[in-house]
C-alpha cells in the first residue's frame, strides 16, 4: 500500500498511518500511482495534474486537481463524505459508504474522538487517512 499526503503540517508527521509519506513539494508525488492521496486545501492548489491515485481525500470545496478512481471529500458541509457532527466534543461523521484501499468499506457511522491537539476541522485530512488506513476498533483514537 502506498499512501501520501501533500502539504502536511509538520506536527502531524508522527501521527500519519504506516505507509503514508508526507510531501512538501508537488514533484515528489509524480511517477507513482498512489493507493491513497490526501490533500490539504493549500495542497489542492499546488499539486500537479500529472499525479494519479485510486482514492483521493480532499476538501469538499475543491475540484479534484488529479486523476482519481474515487474522490472522498472532507469538510463541514453536509455534502462532504467525511465531516464532523459536533465541534464542541468532536465526533467524526462518515456520511456515506467509503472505500478503503484494502478493498473493505466503512459504513456510515459516527466516531466520538478523544481530545484533540487542535481544531478538529483542521485535522480532517489526518483523521480521514487514519480512518481509511488504520484498523477500526471500538474507540477511534487519533493519538
Amino acid at each position: 500500500m502506498e499512501g501520501a499526503i501533500f502539504d502536511c503540517p509538520a506536527a502531524w508527521g508522527g501521527k500519519l498511518p504506516p505507509g503514508v509519506q508526507s510531501f512538501q513539494a508537488a514533484g515528489g508525488l509524480t511517477g507513482t500511482d498512489w493507493d491513497i492521496l490526501a490533500l490539504t486545501g493549500r495542497g489542492c492548489r499546488a499539486v500537479e495534474a500529472a499525479v494519479c491515485c485510486r482514492i483521493l481525500l480532499l476538501p469538499g470545496n475543491s475540484a479534484p486537481p488529479v486523476r482519481a478512481g474515487t474522490v472522498i471529500t472532507y469538510g463541514l458541509s453536509p455534502r462532504d463524505s467525511l465531516t464532523l457532527s459536533s465541534l464542541a466534543e468532536p465526533v467524526l461523521c462518515v456520511q456515506r459508504r467509503l472505500p478503503r484501499p484494502d478493498g473493505t468499506e466503512i459504513e456510515p457511522q459516527e466516531f466520538p474522538l478523544s481530545p484533540l491537539p487542535g481544531p478538529a476541522e483542521e485535522l480532517l485530512p489526518l483523521l480521514g487517512l487514519r480512518l481509511l488506513l488504520m484498523p477500526l476498533t471500538e474507540t477511534f483514537d487519533l493519538w
